[in-house]
């Protein structure tokens, strides 16, 4: 298993659906990302956790595993509103820079923006390709 597959260094919003899958043996973002929906809410029962945080968890795992991106663009790319492969490969480049420049000036970052012209390409043509790969489209 690499580093780069393993839960952490998770936002600090996340702490108690963390310390959930971990108490639950979830640690890697594929364990996560195959979790289902009703396995959220069972995990969440009786915990100070959300359901609402475990499936934004697992969008970012999504991304990150079949986009094979970095936590901070997987959350980007969630927060901004895109939540699938196929809804980033419906995108211009531009359409991209510009929804995930606008969630990041509303946080006023003050950063380079983490997603360039460059990286949204490299992203549609990623998540294009993982469409045509996949035997279920998302």
């Amino acid at each position: 298993m690499n580093d780069k597959s393993l839960l952490k260094d998770l936002p600090k919003n996340f702490y108690q659906e963390e310390k959930i899958l971990l108490s639950n043996n979830i640690k890697t973002w594929d364990s996560l990302l195959s979790i289902s929906d009703e396995e959220i809410n069972h995990l969440i029962y009786g915990s100070l956790g959300s359901v609402r945080n475990l499936k934004r968890l697992k969008c970012i795992a999504y991304f990150i595993c079949t986009l094979d991106i970095q936590l901070s663009e997987a959350a980007l790319l969630m927060h901004s509103g895109l939540i699938s492969n196929k809804a980033i490969s419906r995108l211009t480049p531009q359409e991209l820079v510009q929804k995930t420049g606008r969630f990041e000036r509303i946080l006023r970052t003050g950063r380079i923006p983490i997603i360039d012209l460059k990286k949204a390409d490299f992203l549609i043509k990623k998540a294009k390709k993982t469409l045509f790969n996949s035997p279920k489209n998302h």
